[in-house]
């Protein structure tokens, strides 16, 4: 290539698996022959925007060839996409559609295309596996994204085209894909003193962060005798990385998790190839999830959340 660096854009630090996206991409560009830069928005898309413009719009913009980043916000960042493919750079995008990609394709020859996970069945999934966990039936507290969040949309899809329909779902909206999001939602949901007064049987993370956030919530209550209807609750989650979600389905924090590749990984091959060979990938490219561990070798959780065997879920 005549230039050799990528620019990487991610949502935020604060969040178990965009540091992993980031680690990966670190070692494929490296195995590629390729440098990157990463940078991180604080979860806020008017600075991930900023950040982004200040670079396009500067004279090191011919320093990069390509730029692949994951929207904090509702939209795939069209104008900026326009900016630097103006500029004689490589758009990508992960987790989300491209707004508009036909006509973006059209304002130069750089590849413009988006990889994303399999939202839709990573709810699927996590659907499924309420299923598995509670066979007969039982009320889930669903802990879901950023409402602006494609993301957090599909996986909500997801999980309602397979959840069973003796399943219930309470469903919580988070801020943010942190512990903290997942604490403060819950925290704010159990100030209402009807919320106490519940009987769940399963409390589900859109992912493994929020899940343990609303586990620490949850636990504070618990230690209170007005907690005893959530004393034996289980939680699911998203994303499975091997340092936390997988071990913490290990050890019985989580009784399920969903695993999720990084895509920064496919993403960063075809951006190389396809600005070598001049050429244009498909237009979106899914990653597929799997279960953990998988559906058939799930513990049903009993009456009240108690599960057979079970480790005490509180503590950890």
């Amino acid at each position: 290539m005549a230039k050799s660096r990528l620019l990487i854009s991610l949502v935020t630090k604060d969040n178990d698996y965009q540091r992993e996206q980031a680690v990966a991409a670190e070692e494929t560009a490296k195995s590629l022959g390729v440098e990157t830069r990463i940078l991180y928005a604080d979860s806020d898309p008017i600075t991930q925007s900023q950040q982004l413009l200040e670079i396009i719009q500067s004279p090191r913009a011919s320093e990069y060839n390509g730029i692949i980043v994951e929207p904090c916000g509702g939209t795939s960042m069209t104008q900026v996409a326009r900016a630097a493919i103006k500029s004689n750079i490589g758009w990508v995008v992960l987790n989300r559609e491209i707004d508009g990609i036909a006509e973006l394709r059209t304002l130069g020859n750089m590849p413009v295309f988006s990889v994303s996970s399999d939202h839709e069945e990573i709810g699927r999934i996590q659907g499924r596996q309420f299923g598995a966990l509670l066979p007969k039936g039982g009320a889930v507290l669903y802990l879901q994204g950023p409402s602006a969040s494609q993301v957090a949309q599909r996986r909500a899809e997801g999980v309602q085209d397979t959840r069973p329909h003796n399943v219930s779902l309470k469903v919580l909206k988070c801020a943010n894909w942190t512990e903290a999001g997942g604490y403060q939602a819950v925290s704010s949901w159990l100030r209402v003193t009807v919320a106490q007064k519940e009987v769940l049987d399963l409390c589900a993370g859109q992912n493994d962060l929020i899940a343990v956030g609303a586990r620490r919530a949850l636990k504070e209550i618990v230690a209170g005798t007005s907690g005893m209807a959530f004393s034996g609750l289980r939680f699911t989650g998203v994303d499975g990385l091997p340092k936390t979600g997988q071990t913490w389905t290990q050890s019985g924090m989580l009784a399920a998790t969903v695993i999720v590749p990084p895509n920064t990984v496919p993403a960063l091959k075809m951006l190389v190839k396809a600005i070598n060979e001049k050429s244009q990938p498909a237009e979106q490219t899914l990653v597929a999830p799997y279960s953990f561990p998988e559906l058939g070798q799930l513990r049903p959780v009993g009456a009240r959340g108690d599960a057979d065997g079970a480790e005490d879920p509180w503590k950890f």
